[in-house]
């Protein structure tokens, strides 16, 4: 089994703000477990801001960009070391990836970031994952290492991904309510946003919310989901040697998942070059239950500049999204076929997802 683990910044630190070194190494014991076990592990790892930040007192005021940048390029260094000396203990190596969404953001691009994770895993190294927040800036930054999670197993065709964070779930109500409860189970499908809370953590840049979002969007593409507290001991062996008496939340796989391409196409909706609206026919047909083909007949407008094969969202009349697709057309020629019959569709269903 084929495994992402995402370990959030607030199971790795401590109240301090400086690494939690105990926690880690607790963490790369059951990693290393599951090695054991036969299964494929991609690690994408939080810490690098916390780590840096706990590691030296700056003298003048920075702006967040310059803070982030500092702190970030301090304590992937020491995140990365304290890894490697950990899973060196069991004679596993491992291979640092820093990435950026940009990277993502071409067919190209991303190919060929899968196809070095798969070197290494074919190699029996450990991919850890973080983003590159020494050069990110802000536009063009995840949301969140969730963000980037769901992406990577997305991209390695994961069979599970495991958000952990420092709570066991997602809850039917305020986590410090004594009244609510875990939410064990979601079925495709199901929606949870009336028990979501929008409050970001301490550390991280993401909240309950963008992990729901993420959650539901992995698990629509076939992959498990399992959102659980990484402070809780021996939570990942658990996890799969006994989920029934592991508090956790789970969100089932949908069991007819895209093709890698559309995986790609979904995860891309903040790379998109221009927007397509559509008529009140076309945008019925897009949500009916049959795949079909956007065609230029129900095309009211179009507007961005965009080349053929970019990316465009597809909005409704109300200005409501449909989905995500790849254009068959560049801006000027598609601007003269709006509404035209018979010609090539603006965006075929192979290359479309419709939310």
């Amino acid at each position: 089994m084929r495994i992402v683990i995402k370990i959030g910044s607030n199971v790795l630190t401590r109240g301090d703000g400086k690494l939690d070194v105990t926690r880690m190494s607790t963490l790369v014991d059951q990693i290393a477990y599951l090695r054991r076990k036969g299964h494929e592990i991609i690690l994408v790892s939080s810490g690098s801001v916390a780590g840096g930040r706990g590691e030296m007192k700056v003298s003048k005021k920075l702006d967040s960009v310059e803070q982030r940048q500092l702190f970030s390029a301090i304590g992937q260094v020491k995140l990365v070391n304290l890894y490697y000396d950990l899973f060196r203990e069991y004679d596993i190596h491992i291979g640092q990836i820093l990435t950026m969404k940009e990277s993502f953001s071409t067919r190209r691009e991303y190919l060929n970031q899968r196809a070095c994770m798969e070197v290494m895993i074919e190699n029996g190294v450990i991919p850890v994952i973080n983003e590159n927040d020494t050069v990110s800036i802000t536009e063009l930054m995840f949301t969140d290492n969730d963000e980037l999670s769901g992406l990577v197993a997305s991209m390695m065709d994961a069979d599970e991904l495991v958000i952990l964070s420092n709570v066991d779930g997602i809850y039917n109500g305020n986590p410090n309510d004594p009244e609510s409860s875990v939410i064990e189970i979601v079925e495709p499908g199901r929606d949870l946003n009336e028990y979501i809370s929008n409050e970001k953590s301490s550390l991280g840049r993401g909240g309950m919310t963008s992990k729901c979002n993420i959650a539901r969007c992995v698990a629509n593409e076939g992959i498990r989901v399992v959102i659980a507290n990484g402070k809780r001991e021996n939570v990942l062996v658990d996890l799969f040697e006994h989920p029934e008496e592991t508090l956790h939340t789970v969100f089932l796989p949908n069991p007819q998942p895209a093709g890698a391409l559309k995986k790609w196409i979904a995860h891309s909706s903040s790379f998109a070059k221009g927007t397509v609206t559509v008529n009140h026919k076309a945008a019925e047909a897009l949500r009916g239950k049959h795949a079909v083909s956007l065609l230029m007949v129900g095309v009211t407008s179009v507007e961005g500049d965009f080349e053929e094969g970019d990316l465009l969202t597809i909005l409704d009349e109300d200005n409501n999204i449909i989905g995500i697709g790849r254009s068959s057309y560049d801006v000027h020629t598609a601007s003269g076929m709006v509404g035209v019959h018979d010609v090539k569709p603006l965006i075929h269903y192979d290359y479309m997802v419709v939310y």
